[in-house]
């Protein structure tokens, strides 16, 4: 199959640079301490933080950083597979561990000792690039909920089809079976903090994808960043504040 076509265009009508419409919005949970619904083109994922808290399980809790717990899970409608898939499946288990030490990297944990932090994600609509667009919302949410970071930790994909790096992958591109890289960093400290990779490339090939990666993933920390300004620019409008 013809993944881009003579013209240089993917499937989905865009250049093999050129991600997918990114949207966001924080604040939908009202009972969440910080919540944020993201969209990476038809991916569409909302998660909600709550805490720092007492920890629950006492046995857990420790006395110089708080505990972070994230559960991943999709929802039933969000894919055309209408199978149920059983809570807690290997791959939700894995994908709630990654997250999670993902977002351990970025959480100023030891300013919150004896404390407790869970991330809820769950996928609505599932387009490829699921395992980002939740790392990108988780980072939303915690922002919202005020949790003290270093920096914000941002995701993106890009692959290896027909010969050619192409950025964010969507679902058809993703299930072709070739080579594709999920990186996370943390833009101003220019630190990977998350790279994935499902099959073998070559090291000049590998070098440009993952750099095609990361240019993914500045690019949606500039669109954070524009996200939660606007975001405090409303709060101050709302509290009068000029």
């Amino acid at each position: 199959m013809e993944y881009v076509n003579p013209e240089g265009l993917r499937l989905d009508g865009r250049r093999p640079m050129e991600m997918r419409q990114l949207r966001a919005e924080i604040g939908v949970v009202s009972k969440a301490d910080g919540s944020a619904v993201f969209e990476m083109g038809n991916t569409k994922v909302i998660a909600a933080v709550y805490g720092p808290r007492e920890v629950q399980n006492r046995s857990q809790q420790s006395n110089d950083q708080a505990l972070v717990r994230c559960e991943y899970s999709m929802a039933n409608f969000s894919t055309g597979d209408r199978r149920r898939k059983p809570k807690g499946d290997r791959r939700s288990t894995e994908i709630s561990l990654v997250i999670r030490q993902t977002m351990e990297a970025c959480i100023l944990t030891h300013l919150m000792p004896r404390s407790q932090i869970d991330i809820f994600v769950q996928v609505l609509q599932a387009d490829g690039g699921t395992r980002s667009a939740c790392i990108n919302a988780a980072t939303l949410a915690l922002a919202d909920a005020g949790i003290p970071m270093c920096d914000l930790v941002t995701s993106c994909s890009a692959g290896y089809l027909n010969g050619t790096p192409l950025l964010d992958l969507n679902y058809v591109e993703d299930s072709a079976g070739g080579p594709d890289v999920t990186v996370g960093i943390l833009p101003k400290l220019d630190k990977v903090t998350l790279l994935q990779m499902d099959s073998k490339l070559q090291m000049d090939t590998f070098e440009n994808v993952m750099q095609l990666a990361i240019e993914g993933c500045k690019a949606v920390a500039s669109y954070i960043r524009e996200i939660l300004l606007e975001n405090t620019k409303q709060l101050e409008s709302r509290r009068g504040v000029k």
